[in-house]
């Protein structure tokens, strides 16, 4: 493998992570915990 095809491999996994928690900061979620109850909702 040549050193061209890694740094491409690399940043599409850049891309891929980035845009996984892009997505993911994006999502609306609710989360109560306290003691004795715990609710999670999307």
């Amino acid at each position: 493998m040549d050193p061209k095809n890694l740094l491409i491999l690399l940043l599409l996994v850049a891309v891929g992570v980035l845009g996984y928690l892009y997505y993911d900061s994006q999502q609306t979620q609710v989360r109560i915990d306290v003691p004795g109850f715990k609710l999670e909702a999307k």
